[in-house]
């Protein structure tokens, strides 16, 4: 499958709601989006069809209701994005972009876990 353009932030908010409700209505989509910060119904109808015609979303429209979802995982969005950012702003070092990640925010013990445990399974993976 060829890459998917890389979703704008307006697009990601909007695809964090499929992936977390799974296939929903414009009006699900909207009333969740309006609950963080105002939206406009025909704005979020709009983007869902500007979404669709990219690929970024598949439209269900067998019931009146056309259901939107997600194209593809969360994950499989997450990691185009992080591959993009480290070519274009860390000349590919997965070092110097988790080291800037590390530093730009202060982590909790749970993440320094997780980190530290990922870090043991990839070790292990080299031995």
């Amino acid at each position: 499958m060829p890459e998917l353009p890389r979703p704008t932030d307006a697009e990601l908010a909007i695809l964090r709601v499929l992936w977390r409700r799974g296939p929903s209505t414009v009006k699900d989509v909207h009333d969740e989006l309006a609950r963080r910060a105002p939206a406009v119904y025909t704005t979020t109808l709009k983007q869902l069809q500007i979404m669709a015609e990219k690929g970024l979303v598949t439209r269900d429209e067998s019931q009146r209701a056309h259901l939107y979802a997600a194209r593809v995982p969360e994950e499989q969005t997450q990691s185009q994005l992080v591959g993009d950012l480290l070519d274009r702003a860390f000349e590919g070092s997965a070092s110097r972009l988790v080291l800037r990640a590390l530093a730009s925010r202060p982590s909790s013990a749970k993440e320094l876990a997780e980190i530290r445990q990922l870090l043991d399974e990839l070790e292990g993976e080299k031995k």
